[in-house]
């Protein structure tokens, strides 16, 4: 007995001693907690209780140089449910009410959404996805409906706002205007003119002190260290929306037609090198076109014949050559070390001054001439077109500039036919079609060359933070003598060479054709031949406003692929539009004008004018916008059919036109 008692005492003691053991070590930790790591603990259930939210500043929006939108900020509201919050009264009195509403708003049936909530709530869904991406005007009427108007909790309806990027314009001019996006990680991808400018439109994000409160809810609480976000600034661009629009669809519809890999318009203004449309479309799988490079500013190939005008104005300059000058073109085949150069006209075009030789964008000539005198000095040559920054990068805002290769002696891609491949645009030479464009707005310039500008300036509300003056690259590209003696063949290649379908008595323009084989390295090229179309030059000849540059990939053979068929017509198309949008104004000295001929004569022209126009009009061959335009104005009520240009009208020309009488338009 005494033996058991012992046991029992021993085990007592046992429990007791481990009691007191744990007791110690929670007093330890205790202490540890209260003394040592207090101000841990006390700093994380602070963070628990209070936290700084950031509050992200509104991205600043992008203009062209009119006011018209092309990117900008704007809210969109994501809607889910919680099936759980909503009491069984207020769920039963308003899921048929509901469903109905989301039915006629979102689509599919009233059976679907109720059968749809019903679930989530036997399943207990706290999260169920209603909608997403709704405007504004769109979250509220959703926030009216039955049992969301009861609110978050009484009526289950979770919100869940974010601010997207869009863009009014569409597909148009998307890789210039660009984007600024960030992937997990927090790296920022940069493009355009809104990943150029991003440090000016993003603004300053500001932060603010909350407090939780019940049922998850955080209170704002007042704070000295507050900070209220910066909005970011607006940025103006040299775009006009109205050229763009031009620009865009005249590339588009040639793309279409020589079924072509892809293209690129830029139209910039003389003076000044504002930029005011860019266009840069690419053909997909499925033969469509949008924007998916911007090859303007990137893409650098060999230029071909459009690199004519600088070899023949580096040997103006040196006085080498004259345009009087007499080359023979023999039979349009020139051999250089066993390699052949020749012309695109059968049998050549025999003796012809240079002037000639530039104007038909003779091949043979044009290498003679520059061969024949540079051979023995090709440096010289080389000198030549780097005096008017060829080999230079432009230094443009938006980033992927591509960077420009003319090749020199002792470089690897020196060769002995080098020096002639280069009179014509080959030899390895790298070139954007915005540097090349650069190059003949400076001709057109009077041998001023500016910088391409993307930007006019940068605002606040109606304050002007930075302005985006005129930058010169080069004052003198060279003389002015040389200067107006290749004005006069670029606007002879336009009304006797080369270009000479372009050629328009109603307006004059100026510019170089180009044809310039690709890829013709590789080895199915004899089989499968491609070829880069281009036409650069500016409008109008005499006092140019604008100068343009079109470049077309890889046209289809069998539909055509010379640049005055391919990417001439698309330069003629917005110089036309432009010409027709901005029509030449007269000052007069005086409108008093009271003579009796000239006030009968006007009479009658008033009284013709108005029976003219109640007529209708032959708008067979004209684009759909134009016609549209056209008919709207006499008050007719227009159907179009198709897309392109008018193929039919269903009211024929002449006819007289009746009250808001319909005419439908078939397009080709």
């Amino acid at each position: 007995m005494a033996t058991t008692e012992k046991h029992i005492l021993n085990r007592l003691y046992f429990v007791a001693g481990i009691l007191f053991v744990f007791a110690v070590a929670i007093a330890i930790q205790l202490l540890n907690i209260q003394f040592v790591e207090g101000d841990k603990y006390n700093q994380l259930a602070e963070e628990r209780t209070f936290r700084n939210f950031t509050i992200p500043a509104n991205r600043g929006n992008l203009y062209d140089v009119n006011g018209n939108l092309m990117a900008t900020s704007i809210p969109k509201y994501d809607i889910r449910f919680d099936a759980v919050t909503v009491s069984d009264k207020n769920f039963e009195e308003n899921i048929g009410a509901l469903s109905k509403s989301l039915a006629a708003m979102l689509g599919k049936t009233q059976s679907h959404w109720s059968q749809t909530l019903r679930t989530a709530r036997v399943n207990k869904h706290r999260y169920l996805f209603i909608a997403k991406g709704l405007g504004y005007s769109e979250y509220l009427k959703v926030k009216s409906f039955p049992m969301f108007n009861l609110g978050t909790y009484k009526g289950g309806m979770i919100t869940e706002q974010r601010t997207v990027r869009e863009h009014p314009l569409g597909g148009m001019a998307a890789r210039t205007v660009g984007y600024d996006r960030k992937d997990e990680q927090g790296y920022s991808t940069r493009v355009g003119l809104e990943g150029a400018f991003s440090p000016f439109l993003q603004g300053t994000d500001g932060h603010r002190l909350k407090q939780k409160i019940a049922k998850g809810q955080w209170k704002p609480i007042s704070d000295n260290n507050e900070v209220e976000p910066k909005d970011g600034y607006d940025v103006i661009s040299t775009i006009d929306v109205n050229i763009q629009d031009i620009a865009h669809h005249a590339l588009l519809a040639q793309l279409e037609k020589y079924e072509a890999d892809h293209g690129t318009v830029v139209v910039m203004e003389t003076k000044t090198g504002e930029i005011k449309a860019i266009s840069n479309l690419g053909r997909t799988s499925k033969g469509t076109y949008f924007e998916k490079l911007n090859y303007a500013v990137g893409e650098t190939h060999e230029p071909g014949s459009t690199f004519k005008l600088m070899a023949l104005v580096v040997a103006l300059e040196d006085k080498v050559i004259d345009t009087s000058t007499v080359v023979d073109t023999e039979n349009g085949i020139m051999t250089i070390r066993r390699s052949k150069v020749r012309d695109s006209k059968h049998g050549g075009y025999g003796k012809i001054t240079a002037a000639k030789a530039f104007e038909v964008s003779s091949n043979v000539g044009i290498v003679k001439l520059i061969y024949e005198n540079y051979k023995d000095n090709p440096q010289k040559f080389i000198d030549g077109l780097n005096r008017m920054n060829l080999n230079q990068k432009l230094g443009i805002s938006i980033k992927g500039e591509g960077t420009p290769y003319i090749p020199s002696p002792g470089d690897k891609t020196w060769s002995a036919i080098s020096l002639p491949w280069m009179a014509y645009g080959y030899g390895s030479i790298q070139i954007t079609p915005l540097q090349t464009l650069t190059f003949y707005n400076a001709i057109a310039n009077d041998g001023v060359m500016v910088k391409p500008r993307f930007i006019k300036e940068i605002k606040e509300w109606d304050k002007t933070i930075v302005r985006n003056d005129l930058e010169i690259i080069n004052p003198a590209i060279c003389s002015k003598e040389t200067i107006d003696k290749v004005q006069a063949l670029l606007k002879n290649v336009v009304e006797h060479g080369t270009a000479k379908s372009l050629y328009s008595p109603n307006f004059s323009m100026a510019g170089k054709t180009g044809t310039a084989q690709t890829e013709y390295w590789m080895d199915d090229w004899a089989s499968n031949r491609r070829y880069i179309s281009s036409f650069v030059g500016y409008f109008p000849a005499e006092n140019p406003k604008y100068t343009s540059i079109v470049i077309i990939h890889k046209p289809k053979n069998s539909i055509g692929y010379y640049g005055a068929d391919v990417s001439g017509p698309v330069f003629k198309r917005i110089a036309q539009k432009i010409y027709t949008d901005t029509p030449v104004e007269d000052e007069l000295e005086s409108l008093e004008v009271n003579h009796a001929d000239i006030s009968e004569d006007f009479e009658k022209y008033f009284a013709a004018s108005r029976e003219e126009k109640k007529l209708m009009p032959n708008v067979v061959g004209m684009p759909v916008m134009d016609a549209i335009s056209l008919l709207e104005n006499l008050g007719l009520q227009v159907e179009i059919k198709g897309n392109g240009n008018v193929k039919n009208q269903s009211v024929p020309p002449g006819e007289k036109i009746k009250n808001n009488q319909k005419v439908a338009l078939s397009l080709s």
